[in-house]
């Protein structure tokens, strides 16, 4: 067990037994952050053009390269940036080579464009193999001109870097200033960034709490230090060997700027370093934790306030279509959106006398709010910026998602299935769509539920069966009341995450068995005390009733490109889960959103402390608790059970939350009442015989409240 902890964990063993942290760039890689800088300008006489290629020629049309780097309309602007995706074939070399999962994630470009000339730094790598309808490849390389320049995946703050290097261009614009961007940028040192893996990540997107697996970020820091004093470096931090609370922290009154050899990030989410460029040192942030389908600099909140102001100010009815319309005629139009892009419709995004960075930034943020960080295959087949010379190679797309400027498009509804008009904020439906198909999937539903086969089809205006109105109401109340953009991302991935599961249990339901789920034969098993798998419903009634709302949204997605990259995913992640035989999160939300009997949730508590033992699967039970579900509360509600051996083994299984690196946060934001009832039960199970300092060694244990929690510490020492 604890081999499997460690692997789930990041960590190796060392023939001394030691535990190694692994780095996400380990240090002496060769690989390149960047691999190619493009520079392309406007020729007065020519058009766009490509100027220069560092360090060398990427294939294909270098004009094509040069009119995607340039936007149409760019000289009436002083800055603007455009974003789009490269696919090349891959060589039979090339497709029977291992490529590693690090690789697969640096297969980003990145670069800087202005009016008149463009400096553009790429990242070439390779992606997941797909196949598409048009003549495409398999390996995606994507390249960015953009002011706010993106890497792996997100985006990060180097336009002071880009901008230097384009004044500098200007100045001397010949292939020496760019080798110069190129080292400069290929010299940054991310080595000491620790590798998290896939429940760990998932944890640190969820949570706000700015030092979230800081242990991981300190061992890495003693590691170097253990390194360079072995090879008879100089070092000025501590020793490793002693603890690393004398570590520097960045924000901590140290300017980022400051010549420190090492310090601690400010905040776990982003690792912080500097690029010296021409004896100016910028400052880089790179994201510690990435989503599939996020790429570039978005927001969330601004596209969903951009189309749902329009909507509740004057709310206009959609034309009826069972895939994208499952609230009726006046669904919301940002879950019409979502649903188009998961049905894998043609959407477009039109921003007419706009800027291509704005349209280029909604069709990146579109891309994000459907995946929720969980299902991809989006930005595969997403053009953040196009026009009407390319409208042919377009077309040949199967669900493509664009962005454009010019207003032509509006006037083809045979082009697309969904517009999204960015400066009305409205959407419109296509007449010329393609009715959603009958399939049998819909008709063993309607069969085995004749009484919603209609709503199933056509859903009454006046009702919500799906819960996705109820969730856009949230989601705008928390943006009213300024909880911030990763408020709004987290909410997004639950829903994700919910239509995930309903569309496991609507295939169970309907098939008898599911793809979308692996495992449910172990956890039915009930090895623990307890069995079940999936979502969870208050009853049978509501079940019928959310999937008689859902079939026609997931029959849409069951034979997109999503839904088979999902199940692929799925097998990963079973394969990462440490415990596998009880479903967590089926139990975690009986406890959340069911009323059970004093038995059935005794059996729960207890099923969770027995199977919850090693660090690894903690790391796993956290996963399902985040902040925006309170946490661990309905875990602790096991404290006030009437039965003693229940509380007994709540009482245990929080004791091995609050060791837990990321559980301790976790139990900090418990209530200071869960506190006092956790330590009256530890006193009281405590025999009488115990020493006296056990009591304040409980006290301690519950982190930095005072006042009557340390009091109570205190008096049940001496009562002991």
């Amino acid at each position: 067990m604890a081999n499997d902890s460690n692997k789930a964990t990041g960590l190796t063993r060392h023939s001394r037994g030691s535990l190694y942290s692994k780095s996400q760039y380990p240090r002496g890689s060769t690989e390149n952050h960047v691999e190619y800088i493009l520079v392309a300008s406007f020729h007065i006489d020519r058009g766009p053009i490509m100027e220069h290629q560092y360090p060398g020629a990427i294939s294909g049309d270098e004009n094509m390269l040069a009119e995607l780097m340039l936007p149409d309309q760019a000289h009436v602007r002083n800055q603007d940036w455009t974003i789009f995706f490269l696919h090349k074939d891959k060589s039979a070399d090339e497709e029977r080579q291992q490529i590693s999962p690090r690789k697969r994630r640096r297969d980003r470009r990145s670069g800087d464009n202005d009016a008149r000339r463009n400096s553009d730094s790429s990242d070439q790598g390779n992606d997941e193999d797909y196949e598409d309808g048009s003549g495409g490849s398999e390996d995606n390389d994507e390249l960015e001109d953009d002011d706010g320049d993106e890497w792996e995946t997100t985006n990060l703050s180097v336009k002071p870097l880009l901008l230097l290097a384009l004044e500098e261009y200007f100045k001397s614009p010949i292939p020496e200033t760019l080798q110069a961007l190129y080292n400069s940028v290929n010299s940054m040192d991310l080595s000491l960034m620790p590798r998290l893996n896939i429940l760990e990540r998932q944890i640190l997107q969820a949570s706000d709490i700015k030092d979230m697996f800081v242990e991981k970020f300190e061992h890495m820091i003693q590691q170097r230090m253990a390194e360079e004093a072995a090879e008879g470096h100089n070092i000025s931090a501590d020793s490793p060997s002693k603890s690393t609370t004398s570590l520097p922290r960045l924000g901590n009154g140290i300017h980022p700027h400051a010549n420190l050899q090492y310090a601690v990030p400010r905040d776990t989410h982003e690792f912080e370093t500097r690029v010296l460029y021409n004896g100016i040192p910028v400052p880089i942030k790179v994201p510690t934790a990435i989503s599939p389908e996020t790429v570039g600099d978005f927001s969330l909140l601004k596209l969903i306030q951009t189309f749902s102001a329009p909507h509740a100010a004057s709310s206009q009815p959609f034309m009826i279509h069972p895939h994208l319309t499952t609230g009726g005629a006046y669904t919301h139009p940002i879950i019409v959106l979502v649903n188009a892009m998961l049905t894998q419709k043609r959407v477009i995004f039109l921003g007419h006398n706009r800027p291509s960075g704005e349209v280029a930034e909604a069709v990146l943020a579109a891309c994000a709010l459907v995946s929720g960080g969980i299902l991809r295959g989006f930005t595969r087949h997403a053009f953040p910026y196009t026009d009407l010379t390319k409208i042919d190679d377009l077309l040949k797309v199967p669900g493509f998602v664009a962005g454009v400027t010019n207003p032509a498009f509006a006037n083809h509804p045979e082009w697309w299935d969904l517009l999204c008009d960015i400066p009305t904020g409205r959407m419109k439906i296509s007449n010329r769509i393609e009715p959603a198909p009958v399939t049998e999937g819909l008709l063993y539903f309607q069969q085995q539920n004749p009484a919603y086969s209609a709503s199933s089809s056509f859903p009454a205006a006046s009702s919500d069966p799906t819960g996705d109105q109820s969730f856009i109401d949230d989601v705008l109340r928390s943006i009213a009341s300024r909880h911030g953009e990763a408020v709004i991302r987290a909410k997004w991935r639950d829903w994700v995450m919910k239509f995930t599961r309903i569309a496991a249990a609507f295939e169970e339901s309907v098939f008898g068995a599911s793809a979308l789920y692996i495992g449910g034969e172990e956890a039915d098993a009930g090895v623990h005390g307890v069995s079940g798998h999936g979502y969870v419903w208050s009853d049978e009634s509501a079940k019928a009733k959310e999937l008689a709302g859902s079939v026609s949204r997931i029959e849409g997605w069951r034979n997109t490109r999503s839904y088979y990259s999902f199940i692929q995913d799925l097998a990963t992640l079973y394969t990462a889960r440490p415990l596998k035989s009880l479903d967590l999160h089926h139990q975690h939300d009986r406890l959340r959103t069911t009323k059970l009997s004093l038995a059935a949730s005794g059996a729960i508590y207890t099923a969770l402390s027995t199977a919850v033992q090693t660090p690894a699967q903690i790391t796993q039970l956290l996963t399902f608790t985040p902040e925006a579900h309170a946490g661990l509360f309905y875990i602790s509600l096991g404290l006030f059970h009437s039965d003693a051996q229940v509380r007994k083994r709540t009482v245990e299984l929080l004791e091995r939350v609050q060791e837990h690196e990321a559980g301790r946060h976790f139990w900090a934001n418990l209530s200071r009442f869960v506190k006092v009832a956790w330590l009256r039960i530890k006193r009281d199970d405590r025999p009488e015989s115990g020493d006296v300092r056990k009591g304040s060694v409980v006290s301690g244990m519950m982190g930095t409240d005072s006042g009557i929690d340390g009091r109570l510490g205190v008096r049940a020492g001496r009562r002991s």
